[in-house]
This record gives C-alpha cells, structure tokens and sequence, in this order.
C-alpha cells in the first residue's frame, strides 16, 4: 500500500496520537478503551515491522525520508528520517507498548480511557523525536513527552506523586530551555532548522564549548547523569507501574540517544574538552547508583537507583569515543529497556498482590510463586550481566571501548572503576532476590499469593525471550547499527577524535599475551 509505505514514518509516529485522540473523545468505557488502546500499540509494533524487513544496513544515511517545507519559506521543514540508530530505539518503544498497556489491565482502574491515551501520546512523542531531523520538530517531540509523563505521575501515582511530577518536569524543562537557546543560535548560523545545515556549520571553537554545554545539560537531565540524577528515583517510585517501565524502557534513552545524534557530531571541539570529565561522571555514576541501590529498603527504589548505574555505562561507552564503544552504549540502551522494564512489571506484579514494595515484607516467596520467582531470576540475572544474556554483550562492549580509547587519557582506569559497578551489581542484585524470594516465609500475608496468571505471562515472556536473543545473537543489532554509527561519528572522526569506522569497525583490538607467545584476537565474525 504506497499511501502508507511512502509515509510510513508519519504512520508509525501519529498513529498512537491518532488512538489517544478517540480515547479521549469518543471511546470512553473502561472495556472497549483497553481493547482500543491494545490494538493501537499493535498495529503500531506491525508498522514498525515494516521499517525492521526493508531498512538497508549497508547505508548509514537516513532512509524513508519524508520532507515537507512547514514554515519560514521551507527553513523549517517537517522532515522525518530513520538510521540504524533510531530504527534499534523505535523498534524497543514499539515493543513495549503493547506490553505497557496490557500490564495495565488490573492495575489502573480509575479514568482507563484519559491514562490509556496519555500512554499512546507519550509514544507518539518518543517515536517522533527518535525520527525528526528538524531541529525545531525535534523540539517540539522532546517537549511534548512532559505532558503525558507529568499526568501519568502526577494523577495516576502513588501518595508523593505531585511532589514527583513537578520535579520531573522541572529538571527536565530547565535543562531543555538551555537546548532551546542553543538551536536557536545556531538556526540564525544556517540559515535552516535543518539538522544536516547545523552540521555543515564551521563553528569556532567557543561557541562549540558553550552550545555543546548547553545541549549536554538537556541530553544529561534526561539519562540522568550523576549528579543530575536526584529526580529519577522520586519519579519511579511515585509513578504507576506502567509509567516506570516507559520511563526506565525509552524514556532514559532519550539523553543518551541525543547525546550521540546531536551533541556530539555537532560540537566535536566540545567533546574533546568535556569528554573526560564526563567520563569520570559516568563512573561516579556507575558506582554510585549501585552502592545507594544496595541499602534501599524498597525493591521499586532499587531498581530506579540500578538506572543510574547501567545507563552511565551507555554515557561513559559514548565518550569513550572508540566505535565499540559507541555501539555498546546503544546495545546497553536495549538491553536496559529489556531486563529493567522488565523487573518494574515483576515489581508491579507484587505489589498488586500485596500493596508494599518493602524488602523486609517479604521472604520465601518462590515456595509459593515458582514461575513468578523463575522470571524473576531470569531478568535479575540479566540485569547483572550474565554471560549469555543482552547485558553481558553491552557492558563487554563498553567496557573494552573505554579501555582501548585513545581519548581518555586513563581510559584504562576508568573501565577497571567501572568494572567494579558490575560487581556491586550482582551484589545488590542477588541480595534483594534472596530475601524477598528464599528463607522463612514467617509473614501470614505472603501465604496464598496467587502466581503469574496467563496476562502477566504474556506481558513478561516476550521481554525474557529477547534478553536471551539478544545475548547470543548480538548481530541482530549491530549488523543494522555499524554504519549509521560511522555516519553520526564522522565529525569527529574527520578532526582525528575516533578512530575511522570501517569495515571490520565493530573488531575489538588484538591483545599481546605477557609471554609473547600469542594473542587473543576477537575478531567480527567471531564476535557476532
């Protein structure tokens, strides 16, 4: 059907808008707007679909473009595009949208319809900002996310939940007005909101320090990056579990996915000026959200402060500057939508049984949840980093580009540190496992829990069955990425920052052994 091929990405973008609008106005019962909003998510994955089968992973250029002249004698454009890099981030915020919403069917209860569609709005701005090359509609999807998260949380959550919205929108609207100033400036440069005329500009090395500060607050808000990272787990915690998993899932990945697309390429003299810093906050990170998630009390905030610490793995791969580090931060984007949305939903299903997040509350529940407890150990596992799951692939990744970056002038240290984040990791990981779900079940309100039931089932496998995938078929990935990853990088690599990418780009470097005697060499065929 070319009316909807040669569209597609308008397609994929505006119809979960399409659904919020007849939630809103026309189907307003309980029933028929779960089923309504269901259908929309997935019509929306099977759209998406489409761009997975015909996207051409030898170009790194945009493909299905579509490109309107909107304002301003055609300066401002609506002007949508896709790159490996946006295709991977789509592809997750189209999964998971089904599985959102079907999470929600015993969960909330009170105004279906107005949630439902403020959770098709919130897509619909993430798919938009993941594919606009307008800066200004770049803009305008990056603000229009505020709107339903603030409501998600602000009404549908838990007792502090105006307190955390408000904070939500705060940090994040500051952090976006100093990108706005930015765009702004450099719109009055080209000439065009154009982001291919923004990186055509040769800026002096100044104003690339000021404007590459300025878009980094907004992009490092939004991951958040140590020390802007105080409203993540006051958000998490308040929102309603559907709002945690779009939030942890894709939300995040909106700072780093910026940071990669815009920031960087744009302002190279910046990067090479703050790279090393912001480096050293990613590990502070790093350690950081595992030591605070290692003492809390309530498994929600856990998980909320492991965010911290795994997607300062994705900020410090992307400052590693070397292209394998690069690709494991997008991997680590992935994989952390994965197993964390995934342990929000499993926290969300206790808490439905049981009303409390609270450690101490539980204990030995796999005597009388086995599968849920079974589930429950896969994605824990997968949120360390087990060998063999999506985590593991990632942080491998990033943490061989950090160690092998010629950028970072204690590179070396700084993967070691960082390695440490994945112990603690496992530590606090396997520590809150084993008192909610072995030892003594002494607490009476923990006896007849009822297990997963064929929903939550449905809601959870899909998340284990791509961990798993993505684990031991890491090529599904970066076959699609590698050459987008050298487009976007190739600012930088034409100032001498990054190493060129090409071909065998993604091949981690051959290693001496102590003794001369050999070398261990992972090469591309091997690694995929």
């Amino acid at each position: 059907m070319p009316f909807i091929t040669d569209h597609i990405l308008s397609w994929v973008t505006f119809l979960p808008l399409a659904g919020a609008l007849l939630l809103w106005t026309v189907v307003r019962r309980e029933g028929p707007a779960r089923w309504l909003a269901l259908g929309v998510a997935l019509a929306d994955f099977v759209l998406s679909l489409h761009l997975w089968f015909h996207f051409d992973a030898a170009t790194g250029v945009d493909q299905f473009v579509e490109r309107v002249a909107w304002l301003a004698d055609g300066r401002i454009s609506y002007h949508l595009g896709m790159d490996g890099i946006s295709l991977m981030l789509v592809m997750l915020t189209t999964f998971l949208g089904p599985l959102v919403i079907l999470s929600t069917w015993r969960a909330i209860t009170d105004r279906v319809a107005e949630f439902l569609g403020f959770v098709l709005l919130l897509q619909a701005a993430m798919l938009g900002t993941f594919f606009a090359r307008d800066m200004l509609l770049f803009y305008v999807f990056w603000e229009a996310m505020l709107i339903p998260m603030y409501f998600i949380i602000g009404v549908w959550g838990g007792q502090r939940r105006l307190y955390a919205a408000v904070k939500f929108f705060i940090f994040t609207m500051v952090g976006s007005v100093f990108m706005l100033v930015g765009i702004i400036y450099l719109y009055f440069q080209a000439g065009s909101m154009d982001l291919a005329a923004f990186l055509a500009l040769d800026l002096p090395r100044q104003a690339q320090l000021w404007l590459f500060a300025a878009f980094f607050l907004a992009f490092a808000i939004k991951v958040p990056l140590f020390p802007l990272h105080t409203w993540l787990p006051d958000a998490h915690v308040e929102a309603p579990t559907a709002g945690s998993v779009i939030l942890a899932g894709v939300l995040l990945k909106m700072g780093t996915y910026g940071m990669l697309r815009f920031a960087m390429p744009l302002f190279p003299e910046g990067v090479t000026t703050f790279a090393p810093a912001i480096s050293v906050l990613a590990v502070i990170g790093i350690i950081y959200g595992a030591l605070v998630a290692l003492v809390q009390p309530d498994v929600k905030k856990l998980v909320a402060y492991s965010s911290v610490s795994h997607l300062g793995f994705a900020v410090l791969g992307l400052f590693s500057l070397t292209p394998l580090g690069v690709a494991g931060s997008l991997y680590q984007m992935l994989a952390h939508g994965l197993s964390t949305g995934a342990l929000f939903l499993l926290v969300g299903v206790i808490y439905e049984r049981r009303h409390t997040r609270e450690i101490s509350e539980f204990g030995g529940l796999a005597h009388g949840m086995p599968v849920y407890a079974t589930i429950f150990l896969i994605t824990t596992l997968a949120s360390i980093g087990l060998p063999g799951m999506a985590g593991f692939v990632a942080e491998f990744m990033i943490l061989f580009g950090t160690f092998d970056s010629a950028t970072l002038v204690h590179g070396r240290l700084l993967a070691v540190l960082a390695a440490t984040g994945v112990v603690l990791g496992a530590i606090y990981m396997l520590w809150m496992y084993q008192r909610v779900f072995f030892g003594r079940r002494d607490n009476p309100k923990n006896e007849g829990l009822a297990d997963l039931s064929g929903r939550e089932l449905a809601v959870l496998l899909p998340l284990v069955l791509f961990m798993f995938w993505l684990g031991v078929r890491p090529g599904l990935v970066l076959d699609r990425i590698e050459a987008s990853v050298a487009h976007v990088m190739a600012p930088l690599a034409a100032q001498g920052m990054t190493p060129p990418v090409h071909g065998a780009s993604l091949e981690i470097p051959a290693v001496e052994l102590p003794d001369g005697q050999g070398r261990f060499v992972f090469a591309k065929p091997e690694m995929r």
